[in-house]
């Protein structure tokens, strides 16, 4: 099946969530553990064993594992293995854009199943110009893997290049929009290709269909509300995958606090898709 496909599947039978997993030092000091990888990896895989089993994805955020060096990689690889083991999709936040060989190069870490770092998805920059990111969506379409293309995002620095206009008139967020629904012509169900659209963008006068996946970060600690969500996304509602960490999170270490949290963030989010 495609990631598209995979994706939907998922979100069906467990709803529309993504839980973020990440070890922020303020969050490990919160759950009584020291910042060292040995608290990294306790953090870590009590946060797949409580929510893995739960959720539609998660999202480890690869920053956090990889200020450990070594053996904060070898501690997302647990991750990534053992939360596809327990059903749940990973979508790996790296935001990596580049350029001919080194795109390749990340291309084959996180989407070649050959890689100890393979996983279901990952999160891709375009700013390097949309076309810099074709190796990274010729091998996810090839190993039935998929790709999140940052569109419009939560931070507001974010504005200062995705509102500028293009010479055509789009904005430069629009034109990567376009690109993004291009790529996703003729998917049966849904696109493998997706957008990061934050969920505090406020109003958009942007198309957000792009028949793909919406990754849409900002919810909860952030100050994202499912209400916030409805608003925004309109008839492309039901392909909204969104995404909580810290509100989530913070209800660690307790694993069935974890679920419990998760769980109820599913059932907002299936009330607002089914509103």
């Amino acid at each position: 099946m495609t990631f598209g496909a995979r994706l939907r599947e998922a979100m069906q039978s467990r709803g529309p969530l993504c839980a973020g997993i990440d070890p922020h030092p303020a969050l490990m000091d919160q759950w009584g553990l020291t910042d060292s990888s040995v608290g990294l990896e306790r953090f870590a895989m009590t946060a797949v064993e409580a929510l893995a089993g739960t959720v539609a994805a998660v999202k480890p955020q690869s920053a956090f594992f990889e200020r450990h060096g070594s053996q904060g990689i070898a501690v997302l690889e647990k991750v990534i293995a053992a939360s596809r083991d327990m059903g749940s999709l990973v979508v790996l936040d790296v935001k990596r854009g580049d350029i001919g060989s080194t795109a390749q190069a990340y291309a084959d870490a996180y989407l070649d199943p050959t890689s100890p770092l393979a996983v279901d998805a990952v999160t891709a920059s375009p700013f390097l110009g949309f076309g810099s990111l074709e190796p990274l969506f010729e091998t996810a379409l090839a190993h039935d893997a998929g790709v999140f293309v940052l569109a419009l995002t939560s931070n507001p620095e974010g504005a200062q290049v995705q509102h500028a206009r293009t010479d055509d008139g789009r904005t430069v967020a629009g034109s990567i929009l376009d690109a993004i629904a291009s790529r996703n012509v003729g998917a049966d169900t849904l696109g493998s290709i997706g957008a990061v659209v934050g969920a505090t963008i406020g109003d958009t006068g942007e198309n957000l269909d792009v028949h793909g996946p919406l990754l849409v970060p900002g919810v909860g600690a952030q100050g994202g509300t499912p209400d916030d969500v409805r608003r925004i996304f309109g008839s492309a509602l039901p392909n909204v995958l969104p995404s909580s960490s810290r509100e989530i999170l913070v209800t660690g270490p307790d694993k069935g606090a974890l679920r419990a949290a998760a769980e109820r963030s599913v059932h907002a989010f299936n009330a607002m898709v089914n509103a």
